[in-house]
This record gives C-alpha cells, structure tokens and sequence, in this order.
C-alpha cells in the first residue's frame, strides 16, 4: 500500500482522456442526447474558486449521464468581448485582442487541470471573427423580419465607460460594471423587439418546471404584465388632452394631481416659452432611466400651470412636469393619488396637495382613517368614492373600466414593464453593427457574402469615447445598395447579444452558417443549464428571447433555449484587514501562541472581518493553483460538492479541504490494502453467506441512494452515502460469495466516486485489474430486491427510556412486535421486578414499555 500521489495521477489520466478522445461528442451515434451547459466565463486571466464550483457541477452531471448511455454534448467557449478587456488596453498598453486569447490560453489550462469531461474540439471565443461574422449574420436577418429597429431616444449613459446601457445593466442606478451613476442621454440606438414576445416569454415560464421558482418570478417580475385603464384627461383650455394609463383606476376618486415626463410633447412646448421649465427638465434627465433612480431620488416637480378635469367629478386637478414620470413608461403620464401610493404621497406632501384615503382597511371607518407619511397599499373596501363605496379593490377596477368604455372617454389596455433592448455600446471590444449609413439610401445591411465586418487591428485608446468612431479610415465604405461612399455604424453590440445563441453554436461549431438547423432540434433544448442566479433577468431573458426570435424566422423549431436550470450558490470565505486597514490574503494570517492573528508578511496585527464572496479586491480569496497542486484536482472537487447544497453559498475552510483529502487517501487505502479479492470475470455464486449478502445489500442500496441524489442534483447528500458506504465496508466478510462481494462493492465505490472524484475513481480501477476506463464505464444498477429490508430496527423504551434496539420482520404485527421487545435480554433487565402497565406499539418506530 502507498500513499496516493494526486498531482502524478491526475495529469496522467488527464492524458489518456484526451488521448481516447473519451468526451468527444459523436453526432452520428444513436444513443439518446442529453446536452449540459455552465455558463461560459469570461477570459480575465485566472480561474477562481467560483470557475471550479461551477464546472464541477455541470462535468458530475455530464459523467453520470455519460455513464448511463446517453451522448453527452459537453463544450466550453469563452464570453471574451467586454469592457475589461478595452480598460486593460487603456491602462498597460497592447491590444485587447492580445490580452483576451492570452488570458484564454492560461484559463484552458486552468481548466484542463480540473479533469473536465469536455469536448475542446467546439471550442470558440465570442470575439473570434468567425463567431462575431455568424452573429452579424444573425442581425441582419432579424432586421430583416422586422425584429430589429433603430430610433432616437433617451438611454442610460455610463459616464466612465462612456456607453449606453440597457435597464437590465443598471443596478441600483449605477452601471453593472463601472459602479457609476448612470445619467441620460438621447442618441440613436438600434433595438431588439424582445416587446413582440412579452406575452409569450410571460406564459413559457408556466412551462419551465425545471428552473427555480425565484427565477421564473424575477422574470414574471422583471416582464410585468398589467391590466389596466388607459384614459385622456380633458386640458382646460385646451383641444388636446393629456393620455394616462393606470392600473389602480379603482383610486380615481383619490386623484389629486396629473404628472407629465419632462419628455412629454406638452412639456416640451411649455418649455420652449419658459425658462425655468426648460432648466427643470434637463435637471430630471440627469437622473437614470431606471426605477432604481427613479425611487432613489427626491421626488420633484414643476408646476405648468395647466388643469386637467376629472372624468367623473369634473373637480380640476394642477398638471405638473415629474422628474419621477417617464416617456418610455406607458403614456409618459400619470393621474396621482397619493394616499395609495408612495411616490405620489411624497409628491404630495412636498407640494401641498390634496390626500384623500379610498381604500380602507379592515375594521376602519371613513371618517376615522387618514393617511400621513405612509401610503396605504394593502386589501380593503373603497370609499369616499361615490359609486364604488363598498367595492373590494377588484370590484372597483372592473366598475370604473366599464364605465369609461361605455362612455368612450376610456378602454381597457395591457401594459408591460419590459421595454425593447437597446443593444447599441459605443466601445471597441465588441461585435460591430452590420450597417451603412448612406445619404442617398439610409440605413442599410452589409451584404452576408462581405461578412464578417472585422474589428480594425490599428486601434487607439488615448482619446475618451469610441475608438471606432476615432478611427480615421475604418467607417469610410461603400454603400452596399448604390455604390457611393457612405459610413460604417461605428456602435457595437452589447456583449450579451454574444451569450443569448451562443449554446445554439456549440451544436454546429463548424458550420458555414450560424448553427445548423437540424443540430440545434437534435440537441436543444440543453437538458442541463448551470450558473449563477444574478443571470436570472439579463442572460436568461435575453437568450430565451434569442431562441424565440430564432424560432420566429424559421432557423430552429426550439422556442426555450434551457430546459433544466440549476443555480450554483457562491463560494465565500473569511475576511482579514492588517492594523492599518489593509486588506490580507489569508494565506498570510498567522496565529500566535496566545490566540491572536498577524500577517505573515509585514508581522502587522490582523483582525477577522465577515465572511464574504471570494473577491480579489478583499484578497479573501483561494487559488485553485495552490490546492490543486497541494491536494488534486479530486480534492477540490469532493470539497466543492460536500460541504454544502450547490443551490447554496458555500464556506471556504482549511479543515474542509483536508477533510476531503483525508477521504482521498482513505479510498486508497482500503481499495488497495483489501485482500482476498476474486478475479475481475468472476461471477456471483449462489447460496452467499450471511456477511457476503450483508455487504451486497449494503452495496445495492449505496447505489439507489448515489443514483437518487445525483439525479435530482443533491450532490452533497450523494457525498454524505458515499462517506457511509466507505464505512461499511470496513467489515469481515468471510464465506460464500465473499471475495465476489468484496469486489463488487469496492468497483461499485469507485464507479460512484467516477462522476465526482474522477482521476482517483480511473486509478483505482487500473488497480482493481480493470483494462477499460472509468470514464467508459455503464453506471451501476441497483438490484431492487437487494435495496429492501426484510427486517426494521426498531426502538424499545422502558418508562421512556431507550434500552434496546431490536430487529422486528417489516410486517410484524402488534403481538408480534411486543412479545420480541419483551423477550430482550435487555429490555428484561429493567422490566423483571415490576408490574408491566402498559405497551404501546408505534409499528416501525418504537415501543415504550410502561412499568413499575
């Protein structure tokens, strides 16, 4: 027996994988598919903590179904356009292509280092011309269906990127990446119609059992469907009106104000003829076009000098200009009641103006409620609102929507949160926009023969804004209609527009168009999508919409891209800050005799922070180099998926990842100190012993359980039986049948380590004689009749005390069980000199002997 050697053994099986080609994927083979897919990273130098997570869930799952026949498309790309890689270029000089596939050659190895089952063979890069030349392909064929449109209009703008973002990229109204707070600004963008499929995104979710509830809500959240009254107010004094939507109409007699967007046309005549107007709204376009900044901000407004009539009481109503109301948000405007709404009621109170409660409360009176600095949204009856008094909520919506239809000044209309995606970036290090802008012609396409439309080589960065369009010869062209000399769009394209098809190219990673038709039906949906939740709105709204426009113009007959989604939680670990508020890798983190921590490096005082996400700028982090190369490959994978459910954050500790390599080293020892072992073609003979048919009904069952928990991704509930399996077997099996059941159980631990533990699982199976691979291997079967226990152990109290455990047939009756809990020897110690009261017989649990 020796020592197992990780770091010799992994690079070794690591070799012959490749050399087999073990998961190459085979498109002509007649196995049923199954297709899993992780999330592809982005190429900024080094794996992470999080990379090796991530990878190693989705590669157990592509080893077990490999294992149990089906043909398993397993790929890794690389998401490698991007702002990180144009900072990069800006702050050290060179190119961001040079940084890019530099950074992809040393996150591969990384990667490889990890034993992955993947098929490098469809390995691309989103920013290698040819994949960037099929999107563009992509784009001009949506635009020509009518999927893509460009316009001028208000957008968030990154003032330290120096770009436009969609809604979905501000967070908290700053940008995702910079952190800044984002600003508005009009430019002409280019749009996705993703508003065509809202309805059809909205009801697919019912359809996606396999994705996580929170997910599907964050979209059902993030679509926004409504009902509701769209309605014109009449302007006094004036012939135009001014068009509300609401989905409250039910709180119409609790109006107070109208509220306009500074973009509004009315507000934009007013302006012209007053200054201070005029200075107002270009105050409410600094802020973001988010609800985020939205809610954030004070709420402000101008007051026009306008009334609006109300439709039912004919009372007039001020019209202000609202920096909190938004052009691209329904109608641009708003009726206000302020005693059911927040924003309203702050308005209100700010301005002085009227708030009147129509939604009671439960067990509230008209007369006795009032609303002061807190809006009322909950249930209740309506009142002080004439015809609708006593109405639920509801019942109020509906009564005022038929009225106003009835009259004609009103009808009922849907509405959506979701607007168009606005895909225009004005950055470098992106896919250009297929377009030409010509005098004569306007806007048009790039002929698909010319494409791709490459990035220039000869590109600077020493200027702010769009190295494109500072370029001085690349957007001159000719126009592809007539012929004369028009210009290039200089925009690119938002980088998820990368990642919303890119699983359609792995089907087909060489074809000569986008992806073929017929590979796209025979592999998607993938069957296993894995990554991290805060994709939930961006990504994955943004590819199922791909997938459905895709499907809208005839290239696929697949309309969801995902069909299981699983969410990883995030790994984290300990925070240390020195004496002088520096932060402290935790490699460096000493301990002295008397308890306290220093830094290794400057001997300065070092203090615990919070457990938080592995992050470079908090040096809380762990370089999967370093463990790898101290403990293997297999040992940061048993500890990634052991320590706690993958849906959940995961702690990073010291002592877990020994624990895992301690396990390691155990599986070796026992497999290779094990004697008496019969030849691998032996057969099971019959009449075992009692001890062989023991370890065989233990080794069954450790298969069902392994088999269950893989299955429904309960990876650290299959590393818990396996845990419980080793220890099984560390009993003396004598008699017939012994040496085959020693075998079958110890092939059986390495088989169910192989998904997880695969260098070790394959070395084990060299030892165990065997000539095939792990890797090739059928996953074992569970015999059933094996699986079930012919006895129950069952619990004997004495006056509530436990004193035996005894072995009851499982279809014992009540007599049955009690005379055998009885006649313990155990159990008649306690019982001897004392008059039995009672026995109660809780059949499969317990027995509670009652005596005194």
């Amino acid at each position: 027996m020796s020592r197992y050697n990780a770091k010799k053994t992994e690079s070794k099986w690591q070799k012959i994988w490749e050399k087999n080609q073990c998961f190459k994927t085979d498109t002509s083979s007649e196995k049923p598919k199954y297709y899993v897919l992780e999330m592809f990273p982005y190429p900024s130098g080094r794996i992470h903590m999080g990379h090796v997570r991530n990878y190693t869930l989705g590669d157990v799952v592509a080893r077990y179904r490999k294992a149990q026949g089906f043909e398993v498309l397993h790929p890794m790309g690389w998401d490698a356009f991007g702002m990180p890689a144009e900072n990069a270029a800006m702050e050290h000089g060179g190119h961001p292509a040079d940084w890019t596939y530099d950074n992809i050659d040393n996150m591969r190895a990384q990667l490889k280092q990890v034993g992955l089952s993947i098929d490098w063979d469809r390995e691309f890069a989103t920013c290698d011309a040819d994949y960037y030349g099929k999107e563009q392909e992509l784009f001009i064929k949506f635009y020509e269906a009518g999927l893509l449109y460009r316009k001028e209009s208000w957008v968030n703008w990154d003032p330290v990127d120096h770009t436009v973002l969609a809604n979905e990229q501000v967070i908290d109204g700053c940008g995702w990446r910079s952190g800044a707070p984002v600003e508005r600004r009009k430019l002409s963008q280019w749009f996705f119609k993703i508003t065509d499929f809202a309805d059809e995104l909205l009801e697919a979710l019912q359809t996606l059992d396999r994705w996580p509830e929170k997910v599907r809500l964050m979209q059902e959240n993030w679509i926004g469907r409504s009902e509701g009254l769209e309605f014109t107010f009449e302007v006094v004094g004036r012939d135009e009106g001014i068009t509300v939507y609401t989905t409250r109409p039910d709180t119409i007699f609790g109006a107070s104000f109208c509220a306009i967007s500074a973009d509004h046309p009315i507000a934009n005549e007013l302006a012209e003829k007053n200054e201070n107007l005029k200075a107002f709204c270009e105050e409410c376009r600094q802020l973001g076009t988010t609800e985020e900044a939205i809610e954030k901000a004070e709420k402000k407004g101008f007051d026009t000098g306008l009334k609006v009539r109300h439709p039912f009481t004919g009372k007039e109503m001020p019209v202000y200009v609202a920096n909190f109301v938004l052009m691209d948000y329904g109608t641009g405007a708003v009726f206000a009641c302020p005693a059911h709404d927040q924003r309203d009621l702050d308005f209100a109170l700010k301005y002085n103006l009227p708030v009147l409660p129509v939604v009671l409360p439960q067990g509230e009176e008209g007369e006795g409620f009032s609303v002061e600095t807190e809006a009322y949204t909950g249930p209740g009856k309506l009142a002080n609102s004439d015809f609708l008094d006593g109405l639920t909520i509801e019942e109020g919506k509906k009564a005022v929507i038929d009225r106003a239809e009835e009259a004609g000044w009103g009808q009922r209309n849907i509405n959506f949160r979701l607007r168009d995606w606005g895909l225009s970036r004005q950055r470098y290090w992106g896919t250009p926009i297929p377009m030409v802008h010509c005098d004569d012609c306007g806007v048009v396409p790039v002929k698909i023969s010319e494409l791709p439309v490459k990035l220039p080589a000869d590109v600077s960065f020493d200027k702010p804004g769009n190295p494109l369009d500072h370029h001085p010869n690349w957007k001159d062209t000719a126009c592809p209609s007539c012929g004369k000399p028009a210009r290039r769009e200089t925009d690119t394209m938002d980088t998820f527009v990368d990642s919303s098809w890119y699983f359609l190219r792995f089907c087909s990673p060489h074809a000569a168009e986008p992806f073929e038709k017929e590979a796209s039906n025979d592999w998607l949906p993938v069957n296993q999508y894995i990554g991290g939740i805060e994709h939930a709105i961006l990504h994955l709204l943004y590819a199922r919409f791909f997938t459905r426009a895709l499907n809208h113009i005839g290239l696929t007959d697949v309309k969801e891209p995902f069909e299981g989604l699983f969410t990883q939680g995030m790994v984290n670990h300990m925070t240390y800050k020195d004496s002088n508020d520096k932060w402290v890798f935790p490699e460096s983190v000493r301990t002295r005799e008397d308890g306290s921590l220093f830094a290794s490096d400057t001997g300065l005082d070092v203090a615990e922070g919070r457990i938080e996400k592995m992050s470079k700028s908090k040096k809380n982090v762990v370089d999967p180099d370093d463990i790898i190369e101290q403990y293997g490959a297999d040992t940061a994978r048993w500890f990634m998926l052991s320590d706690s459910p993958p849906e959940r954050d995961l702690l990073w500790s010291e002592s877990g990842i020994e624990g895992a390599w301690r396990f390691s080293q155990r599986v070796n020892r026992l497999i290779t100190s094990t004697e008496g072992l019969c030849a691998v073609t032996s057969v099971m003979p019959e009449g075992l012993s009692e001890s062989a048919l023991e370890l065989r009904k233990n080794t069954h069952k450790a298969i069902k359980d392994v088999t269950y928990s893989v299955e429904n991704l309960h990876f650290n509930k299959a590393v818990a039986r396996l845990y419980d399996f080793v220890n099984q077997l560390g009993g003396k099996v004598t008699g017939t049948g012994a040496e085959e059941a020693k075998r079958e159980s110890l092939e059986t631990l390495v088989l169910l380590l192989g998904p997880m533990m695969p260098h070790l699982a394959e070395e084990m199976w060299a030892f165990l004689g065997h000539t095939t691979l792990v890797a090739e291997t059928p996953w074992p079967q569970a015999i059933e009749a094996l699986t079930v226990d012919s006895s129950v152990k069952q619990a004997v109290q004495v006056n509530g005390k436990v004193r035996d455990v005894i072995d009851v047939p499982k279809d014992a009756g009540k007599d049955e069980v009690e005379a055998l809990a009885m006649a313990s020897v155990k159990v008649q110690k306690f019982i001897e000199d004392k008059t039995i009261r009672k026995v109660i017989v809780v059949p499969g649990k317990i027995v509670n002997i009652v005596a005194n």
